[in-house]
């Protein structure tokens, strides 16, 4: 085992993957003091572990190549630049080669903020940087950190044979732990011992609990679908189903995938330039799971009485999740801010697979609505809850076209000229048309218009809906045959 302390790490991990939240590389040239502000970076934030002794690039530089004095100024940084006296694990490994890099262990702390000793200065690890806070940025940071102690609530009334084994099992796999699941939760601070019983706190029941919501209020989900865009009420009450989810939070997840994935509808892209149509989803699947899953790992579940709330309405999805944005995120810098309120309960999700890359949800909801070319996701803040909504197209295509019609445009859309082209591609969206308003469309003369509605009628891909041989008000769409 490469590392004794977390024994998820490798050599070759270490060394070859990016920068993040929880790794940072320091080559032995590093400054003392700039090696302190990258560990009080870390216990501000979610914890991770530094390497001294890699370059960026990850090769070797050997400690040893240091005298006894620069290395012992390495082993008692911890205590002689941060403030207060910081829970920092130092592990020396000696490689194949006899080469020697430190590793820095660091877990989160709820409790308090640290700071340079000289200077008093704070900083916070944000993604694969370091941030020097401001004033203000330390008086949320210290709000936050208030906060953050009800994932640390010792819960004794919560008995482990509540615990869903399963889950259990896979992040002990995931981990490669090879200790119990007890020792492993008490190593990820989600639970303390008192004498002979494990005490778990609110962190490792929301991510282990078979249903924790009996232990922690309204820690579910609840999907409401509308018919129409708008949410009515009385005689109008325009429900059409209503599902709570209540499963531990990687189980959750799992099963709030598999319902979404069959609960929206899908709707075909016609590519312009190749005339194939491509079935896409009516919201991409990473913006929306991604919207899921930072809802539930960074709500303020210490909120009582409001659950992560999914509007699904036909031109939209909402996901609503109470508590305010924290520290100095905001709906104006939420693509660039990050701030994990719930760090424990991040770091396990991360762990477990569900957050690829800490933190960077939130761009990946901007880019995956922008590669399905949908409008932007849309986050507001009122009443200490935040609200994601994402705006689908599905309501833009009126009817369903025929799978043959796709086929048949797709056999002719080499030959057709970019005028008929287009005319094809309004349709799509409004599915029918009469000569004049085509003809203002593809900016043409009637008559142009209705040689190029005449055209795709002979080819069965349109209909004229009239029997009035003269007819100027005569409708096409799409043939039904």
């Amino acid at each position: 085992m490469f590392s004794k302390i977390n024994s998820q790490l490798t050599l070759q991990g270490i060394s070859e993957l990016p920068e993040n939240q929880y790794l940072e590389r320091k080559g032995r040239a590093v400054m003392i003091k700039k090696l302190a502000q990258e560990l009080i970076g870390f216990l501000n934030a979610d914890g991770g572990t530094l390497v001294l002794g890699l370059s960026d690039e990850g090769e070797v530089e050997d400690l040893n190549q240091l005298d006894e004095i620069a290395l012992n100024n390495f082993r008692s940084i911890v205590h002689d630049h941060i403030a207060p006296p910081a829970r920092v694990e130092l592990e020396e490994i000696t490689l194949d080669d006899e080469a020697l890099i430190f590793l820095y262990h660091m877990e989160s702390e709820c409790e308090r903020v640290f700071t340079k000793k000289d200077t008093e200065e704070v900083f916070r690890r944000i993604a694969d940087r370091n941030k020097k806070l401001n004033r203000s940025e330390v008086t949320s940071l210290e709000y936050d950190r208030h906060i953050r102690q009800f994932e640390e609530e010792a819960r004794p009334d919560f008995h482990v044979n509540d615990l869903d084994q399963k889950i259990c099992e896979q992040y002990k796999e995931q981990m490669k732990f090879k200790g119990s699941f007890e020792e492993l939760v008490l190593k990820r601070v989600l639970a303390r011992r008192e004498g002979n019983n494990i005490i778990y706190n609110n962190a490792g029941i929301l991510l282990f609990s078979i249903t924790p919501s009996q232990y922690i209020p309204n820690a579910s989900v609840r999907y409401v679908r509308y018919d129409g865009e708008h949410q009515l009420s009385g005689h109008s009450y325009n429900v059409i189903k209503d599902e709570r989810f209540e499963e531990c939070l990687p189980r959750l997840i799992e099963r709030l995938k598999a319902f979404l994935r069959a609960s929206f509808r899908d709707y075909f892209y016609l590519n312009m330039e190749t005339g194939r149509f491509e079935k896409i989803q009516e919201f991409p699947e990473e913006a929306w799971l991604e919207g899921i899953v930072n809802a539930v790992c960074h709500r303020s579940y210490n909120v009582h009485g409001n659950e992560v709330v999914l509007k699904h309405y036909d031109d939209r999805l909402e996901i609503s999740n109470s508590g305010p944005l924290p520290s100095q995120v905001t709906v104006e810098n939420i693509r660039e801010e990050r701030f994990s309120r719930n760090p424990r309960i991040a770091r396990v999700l991360a762990e477990m697979g569900y957050v690829r890359e800490l933190n960077e949800g939130v761009p990946r909801i901007y880019g995956a609505m922008a590669a399905s070319m949908l409008a932007d996701p849309v986050y507001q803040e009122h009443n200490q809850t935040v609200f994601l909504t994402l705006k689908n197209n599905v309501t833009k295509q009126k009817e369903t076209i025929l799978s043959e019609i796709h086929r048949r445009i797709e056999s002719i859309w080499k030959e057709l000229p970019e005028t008929t082209r287009k005319l094809i591609h309004y349709l799509i969206v409004k599915h029918e048309t009469t000569v004049s308003e085509a003809a203002e469309v593809l900016n043409v003369t009637e008559k142009t218009s209705r040689t190029h509605l005449q055209f795709l009628c002979e080819r069965s891909i349109l209909e004229r809906m009239s029997e009035k041989e003269r007819d100027r008000n005569a409708v096409y769409r799409f043939s039904e045959k």
